[in-house]
């Protein structure tokens, strides 16, 4: 029996391939590489290259292999692109995730762990913490791609034999403990990244995007999770439905906020070297505050975060963006000798 993890060439994905492999598990990865990297992908997975949403290619990988459950992350997930581009955002979020669930149904799946977002919530989130009680009120279209897949996860599961348990994210950061993958994608917009990428020399500056927020410091508050506790609550969302457990709607945060100044500051000091910080307006859908009560999927999956710090986010991350240099530097070096040896 296998997991096919769809978008698993990108920055989560490519952590919940390692998170499933380490606990035994055998895993298929289907991933269109827009944002991905092949590199990135485990190489005990079996990798097929194409589309998550392609009926002939999921009737392909059902066929060759026994896949008894689907982690769903392939998707777009800028929030900004979704308000100036929305269409784009309800057909590769809601209209692919459509076609990945009825094939699913088709090929009799019964489990299906979903990547949603704590932008469901829209700005009601600001009274903290919120819970999965909270009114749904998105502010965004990428906040409504997502609610529109969960109502569709919903309503499968009641007509068909087929469960899910759908994980509302707050802030992903971090990189793998053991350094095998990490946030890789060029032109990437989570904070954490940003700044390391600014620590390092690799971008001119970090832009905060609003100081006059009614939070402690003016300026926009978040709940950060480090990517390998969110994994092991995807695969603790497994185990439960395995076990034959209901299908769950549960938010995957700490329970603790960091507002922008306070992760910057953090990054300064962890690397050492101060960088260039300017203030700009802020941005359409961004909220003052957004932190999780994470205590349903404490108590319904038994799930424990075990690097809830922001000093251990951010020194994996500064950890994996080095070892991207090097990389980076090894690649032009090939580069050069090839070139070298064709003259």
């Amino acid at each position: 029996m296998a997991v096919l993890v769809t978008g698993g060439a990108g920055y989560i994905g490519s952590h919940m391939v390692w998170t499933l492999l380490d606990a035994g598990e055998d895993v298929v990865v289907v991933d269109r590489l827009s944002s991905g990297f092949r590199w990135a992908v485990a190489p005990a997975a079996r990798f097929y290259l194409g589309d998550a949403a392609d009926e002939a290619l999921l009737q392909k990988i059902f066929t060759e292999n026994d896949i008894e459950a689907i982690i769903h992350f392939a998707g777009s997930a800028v929030v900004p692109v979704s308000i100036t581009d929305p269409l784009a955002y309800y057909e590769n979020n809601t209209g692919k995730t459509r076609s990945l669930m009825s094939a699913a149904v088709k090929a009799r799946v019964r489990h299906f762990v979903f990547s949603s977002t704590a932008a469901v919530y829209g700005p009601q989130a600001s009274s903290e913490p919120v819970s999965e009680t909270a009114p749904l009120h998105p502010e965004t279209p990428y906040g409504y791609s997502k609610l529109m897949s969960e109502l569709m996860l919903r309503d499968a599961a009641a007509a068909y034999d087929f469960r899910y348990v759908a994980l509302r994210y707050f802030n992903v950061a971090g990189a793998d403990a053991k350094g095998r993958t990490g946030q890789s994608t060029d032109g990437a917009t989570h904070l954490v990244k940003v700044a390391c990428e600014a620590a390092l020399g690799k971008r001119p500056q970090v832009d905060i995007y609003g100081t006059d927020y009614p939070t402690h410091d003016g300026t926009g508050v978040r709940d950060y999770i480090h990517v390998t506790d969110l994994t092991d609550a995807h695969l603790k969302a497994l185990h439960r439905l395995r076990g034959g457990g209901s299908s769950l709607v549960a938010n995957c945060g700490y329970g603790m906020g960091y507002s922008v100044l306070d992760v910057l500051n953090m990054v300064t000091r962890v690397h050492g070297h101060a960088f260039k910080i300017r203030m700009a307006p802020r941005r359409p859908g961004d909220a003052a505050s957004v932190v999780a009560d994470s205590s349903l999927a404490r108590r319904e999956l038994s799930w424990t975060p075990k690097y809830n710090c922001m000093e251990t986010i951010v020194r994996s991350s500064l950890d994996w963006e080095n070892y991207l240099g090097q990389r980076s530097n090894l690649d032009l070096e090939s580069t050069r000798k090839a070139l070298a040896a064709s003259f």
